[in-house]
This record gives structure tokens, sequence and C-alpha cells, in this order.
């Protein structure tokens, strides 16, 4: 840290804290766009609506037809282009791929993320996407998923359940979720499972750890670097967290592949997803240093872990959390899920006669499928996505950018532009995604990027969608949720965590028993 640093970091704090005493009054602004003030720039409005930052930027984006030039501090380098327009998200995701890597930018904001492939790029980004989509194209893989998520279903997630609705207990369904999650992907990465789900809801260090990091990423975001590099120099604040976070989840992670040496599979026929990267990374021209092999294969190994961890965890249990929300504000969605799953699984009534759904079952859930899809349109897993181009360019929406600018991909805010999804657009309709013959609606990706956009597109999205209508299916037919809180909002993190959680009650169905 120069000592420059820390006389202007003074400064810009005293004059922010003058600017928000003088506006804390103001009631003449008839705009959510925020005041470009001297020297601060709009930081003063952004910090004023810290605590609600994805709604504030969908509001902003809402008035400014999509895009948005915000203008930070003076000397921080924080000038950033914020989107929600799906023509700047084609360009920048597919049609210009090659002038949008991830970036140094994004790197040093997502540290924690080592040479995953959500920092990749290049070569290591190609080793990532090959050696995956190999793993998930094998046949054996979704026999491995159905045994695992079924079997985390059976002996997890529902006795759980009934433990605590016989108990009439309030729960955290979001938590239950994150934790059946938590375990699900430890077991199909890490070949070890946590057992966090379980009724006494143990703590787990390395799962909170991840929620602690990613809140303190999206702080990363909208403040200056010089001030998160301060906090971090003095272990305050969120950086304080982020470090903790980062030390307990390479416990964790380094344990586990320790404890398995190079056997990281419990499927017993050499099929195994970290055997694959392994293997896969030490072939190839991307090992840094090249002198080092075991030790550089075992932090990649790490790297490749926590990102397929979070992406594992995340996506699912989010969108899960968010869709039981919204069907217990739409209670006849709810029951149109259960007549399908009447009908398209041939359940009867009694206790017994619950057969959760295969692989090839869950394809046939479209109204199911359709509300999965509304909860992630409306609350994206993964709420924005950082981007840097190479070369100056100028985007469809006439915005010109600087070589290394730093733009902003708001796909909350996408998913409630009415330009995009029609008047209707802050409303669940889980109808919108039922084709006239019955089947499944596909959005093109930039205009619905929960799994994001062109060729980095999530290659795990079905996986996902397999796993979350196994469980949404298996809940739905078993309780009715009744949410027992009157506000439930979105956490200002990477990952749109419902802020305090989802408590619910859950009311067992007696013509499911």
């Amino acid at each position: 840290m120069a000592i420059v640093e820390f006389p202007t970091l003074i400064f810009l704090s005293l004059i922010t804290i003058f600017i928000l005493i003088l506006t804390s009054t103001r009631t003449t602004k008839t705009t959510s766009a925020p005041t470009n003030w001297p020297i601060l720039g709009m930081l003063p409005g952004l910090l004023r609506n810290r605590h609600r930052i994805h709604s504030y930027a969908a509001e902003i984006l809402a008035e400014s037809g999509g895009t948005f030039e915000l203008i930070g501090p003076w000397f921080c380098n924080m000038d950033m282009l914020i989107t929600s327009d799906p023509a700047n998200i084609h360009y920048i995701f597919s049609r210009n791929f090659a002038n949008y890597p991830k970036g140094p930018e994004f790197r040093k904001i997502f540290e924690i993320l080592g040479d995953g492939i959500f920092n990749a790029d290049f070569e290591l980004w190609e080793l990532h996407r090959k050696t995956t989509l190999s793993y998930f194209s094998n046949e054996k893989f979704y026999t491995l998923l159905e045994k695992a998520v079924s079997g985390k279903i059976q002996t997890g997630l529902m006795p759980v359940l009934e433990f605590l609705s016989e108990r009439d207990r309030e729960i955290d369904l979001q938590d239950v979720f994150q934790r059946f999650t938590f375990d699900s992907i430890c077991k199909l990465v890490l070949d070890h499972d946590p057992e966090s789900l379980s009724p006494e809801f143990p703590i787990v260090p390395c799962g909170d750890a991840l929620n602690d990091a990613l809140e303190a990423l999206l702080h990363r975001h909208v403040l200056p670097e010089v001030v998160w590099k301060f906090q971090k120099w003095l272990r305050i604040g969120k950086e304080k967290k982020l470090i903790e976070a980062w030390e307990s989840i390479d416990e964790f992670v380094y344990r586990c592949l320790s404890s398995k040496q190079s056997e990281y599979s419990g499927a017993g026929d050499g099929f195994s997803l970290l055997e694959s990267f392994k293997q896969a990374y030490e072939e190839s021209n991307v090992r840094s240093p090249p002198s080092a092999t075991a030790t550089a294969t075992r932090v990649f190994l790490r790297d490749t872990a926590l990102n397929l961890m979070l992406a594992g965890r995340d996506t699912t249990s989010t969108c899960l959390t968010w869709l039981f929300w919204l069907l217990s504000a739409h209670p006849a969605a709810a029951e149109r899920i259960r007549e399908e799953i009447k009908e398209e699984l041939q359940v009867k009534q009694g206790r017994g006669n619950w057969r959760g759904p295969s692989v090839e079952d869950t394809r046939r859930l479209v109204y199911l499928h359709g509300a999965l899809c509304e909860s992630l349109r409306l609350f994206p897993p993964v709420a924005l996505e950082h981007k840097a181009p190479v070369r100056a360019d100028v985007l469809p929406t006439g915005n010109r950018l600087r070589p290394e600018a730093r733009v902003i991909l708001s796909f909350y805010s996408t998913g409630r532009m009415e330009e995009v999804w029609g008047k209707d657009c802050l409303e669940f309709r889980p109808e919108r995604w039922r084709t006239a013959r019955g089947g499944v609606m596909h959005a093109p990706s930039y205009k619905f990027p929960a799994f994001n956009a062109g060729p980095r597109t999530c290659l795990g999205k079905e996986m996902a969608f397999v796993q979350m209508k196994m469980v949404a299916a298996a809940v739905v037919w078993h309780y009715r949720v009744e949410v027992v809180e009157e506000v439930v909002a979105p956490r200002d993190s990477i990952i749109l965590h419902a802020k305090h959680g989802l408590r619910v009650r859950l009311l067992s169905r007696s013509d499911s028993n």
C-alpha cells in the first residue's frame, strides 16, 4: 500500500460522509440515477443504495433504456458501463467473444477462484471446457447423478423435512437447499459427503465460508480498488471475512484431496471428474511452473474443485429457494405442478407410493420446468457478470469502450425488462415457457442469461435442471410450503441468495400420505 493512498482514502471518506449527510434529506430527485458529484463521481449514490444494489441497478437501467455509464471517483479507475440490454449481451458473449476475455481485472477481484473455469481464458479455458464436456457427455454420468441425487433425497432431504414438519418447526428452507446441494456436489466432485443435511443442522465451516466470500466479492465491484485493498491489508470489514473464508475453504478442499490422493471418485471404475482434470492438466502445456508438477497440479485441482462446488451448490439451491417463495404466493401454480406429477409419474395416493422421478422422467415435467425458468428469470443465481475488452470497441447500443474498460452485465435486470419480456415481466407465469404443442419453450441465452451466454454457457445446465426437478417434485408433492416472513429480499452478493434466508412452515399434504 503506497503511503500516498492513505490520505487519499481519508479525504474521499470524509467527503463521502459529508455528501451522504447533505443528500440524506433530499426529496426533489426524480430519477434513480446517482448524481455525478465533483471528485467523488457517483460513488455516494452507490453507497446509499449498497444494501439493495441489484434492485437499484434494475431501477437505473429501466430508466436508462438498459445501459448506463457510471462515473467513479476521480483517480480511482472505477468508471464502468452497466448494461442489461440483450443486444449487448449477445455481442459481448457471442458475436465478439474473443475481445472479451475475463482479463486481469476480473482475476484480481475473483482471485480466490484461482485457475478454475470462472477465471480461465484462452488455452486454460479450453482445457476446462473440453474436460468438463467430455465428462458430462459420458453415458455413465447421468446414472451417477441420478443415484447421488435420489439417494440424498431419500436419506437426507425427506427425513429432515419430515422431522421438522412433525414438530411444526419453522425452518430456513434456503439453508436446507444449500446443505443438500453442498453435500451432493461434494460427493460428485470430491467423493466426500460432509453430511451437513441432518436434523441437527451441524455447523459447516466451508459452506458458511462460501457465502462470506461471495458477499465480499460483490463489494469489490462497488468499492474503489484502493479501499478494498486497504481493508485487505488491515484485515478488516468484508476483506477480513474473505481472508477467513479463503482459509476455511482451502482447509476443507485440500483435506478432501489428500484423503483420496489420486482416487477422486466413488464410482469404482475410474470414472472420476477430478481424475480426468488431473490427467488433462498434466498432459497440457498450461501447467505453471512446469518444474513443480505435483504442487501445480494440487493447486489446479483445488481451483477446479472450488469452481465446480460454487456452480453446483449455488445455482441449484438459489433457484429452488426463490421457486418456493414464488409458489407460496401462487398456490394455483403449485397445484398445477402436483397435477403434472400425478399424471406424468403415475403417482398414487397413500404413504409409500411416492416414486421420485428418474432423469428421463424429469423431461416430462414441462410445467415444473417453466416454474423453474421463471425463478431463474426473476432471480438469476449469478446476478451479474464482469467483462473488459482487449481492444477498443463500440457496443450495439452505441456506447464506446476503451481497452480494459469495465463492463458490468446485470442479468438480474435483464429478466425484468419490459422491452424483453413484456408488460407482465414482473409476474410469475410458468405458462410463458410452454409451446403451443405442450413442449418447453426455449429462450435465447442473451435474453435468458441465467446460465451465462455464448461459448461460456454453463455446461451443467441440463444437470442443474435434472437435480432441481427431482428435489422440487419431492417437496411439492409431500408439502405445502408456507412462508412466515413478511419481507424476503435478495442478498447483496454475487450469488442472489435470499438476504435472511427463507423462513417457512411445512404443512404435510394428507393426499400424499
